[in-house]
């Protein structure tokens, strides 16, 4: 398999390439960071919601949406990222993505230990220190042809920046957030007083993922790879993708039900599950479901099959328990991988928004 050091890339190129590489179905280890500071947004957020976008504005902070899960992250220099391109038709590796989770932090819990942080995986997707502060957050999704997992060794982590770029209700919310990411989000530097050189953590990253991957070909990026990546970038920084997802009604996380007429109702409502918060917006006519929008943070495989999902609740009756077994049906139906979040937890999603 080939690896791809790319060093610090300008603007989004940091993750543009990863999806060029899939897009094109090659397999491919990549180790990379961003030259500025960029903000990434989960595949089923809403970016309005997720991210303050007047503070990125003012501070020349770029916003994209990536096609994987999970929440809103800070991306900078100080990060080493890891991408793990594969087919899915290859037989070498596991078909679940629990396993394949697993297969990825192996090298990631490695590494950090060599650099004298005791870590270790914690599911769904976290490598944590043994205090239990998180130090690299994984990912995955299917993209093309193949299946991307991405994770991070955090260097050192701007937790203050972190929370100015997250949209919340009041100062004092982003204060408490601030707060939180201190005390629960760790880097190498917190943990062990030292910075050790970029060269370093890659290469501990290359012999351990080669541990588990088989031999790694070093090789430079391909002229074809670059190009598809720019051709994405006029998509993936476009509007249309960055805000792709909205709710059927505006509102803060939390609870929020607009009475439209005696029979009908606007509801949202956020729900946390195992591996990671739901957002449900919907409508009711009676105790009827006739629209329907599902976000959140969560990972969700093949990621375009949550639509399936929001058209089989239309005309479901808002009960717990037929709206748990038609989502059932459709996780059957298409092999729908959801690592933490169960059918139950969107019925619980949906029905407590009553």
């Amino acid at each position: 398999m080939k690896v791809y050091r790319l060093g610090c890339l300008e603007g989004q190129m940091s993750m543009l390439i990863f999806h060029a590489l899939a897009k094109m179905g090659h397999e491919a280890l990549i180790l990379v960071s961003p030259v500025h500071t960029i903000v990434s947004v989960g595949y089923f957020q809403d970016a309005n919601k997720a991210v303050d976008l007047e503070y990125c504005r003012k501070n020349g902070i770029s916003v994209m949406r990536r096609e994987i899960g999970g929440g809103t992250t800070l991306l900078d220099r100080n990060q080493v990222f890891f991408q793990f391109i594969v087919r899915r038709d290859n037989p070498d590796f596991p078909r679940r993505i629990s396993s394949l989770y697993e297969l990825i932090a192996g090298p990631c819990v490695e590494t950090y230990r060599q650099l004298g942080v005791s870590a270790s995986f914690r599911p769904v997707n976290d490598v944590v220190t043994e205090e239990g502060r998180k130090v690299s957050g994984l990912g995955g999704a299917d993209i093309g042809e193949c299946v991307v997992f991405v994770g991070n060794i955090i260097l050192d982590f701007d937790s203050r920046e972190m929370a100015n770029i997250l949209k919340v209700p009041s100062e004092k919310f982003r204060d408490k957030v601030h707060k939180s990411l201190e005390d629960n989000v760790s880097s190498v530097l917190k943990e062990t007083g030292t910075m050790p050189p970029r060269r370093e953590v890659e290469d501990l990253l290359i012999r351990n993922f080669a541990q588990r991957l088989g031999a790694l070909e070093e090789v430079n990026l391909e002229r074809d790879v670059y190009e598809k990546a720019c051709d994405l970038e006029k998509e993936m920084m476009s509007d249309d993708f960055l805000f792709r997802r909205r709710d059927l009604a505006d509102g803060d996380e939390g609870y929020m039900k607009v009475k439209i007429t005696s029979g009908a109702q606007v509801s949202e409502r956020s729900y946390k599950a195992p591996g990671g918060l739901i957002t449900v917006t919907h409508i009711v006519q009676g105790d009827i479901i006739s629209d329907i929008s599902i976000s959140g943070d969560f990972t969700f495989y093949p990621k375009d099959r949550l639509s399936d999902i929001e058209e089989t609740l239309v005309g479901v009756r808002r009960d717990i328990s037929d709206i748990e077994e038609a989502i059932s049906r459709v996780y059957r139906d298409l092999s729908i991988e959801s690592p933490g979040v169960a059918p139950l937890d969107f019925a619980q999603a949906i029905c407590k928004s009553h």
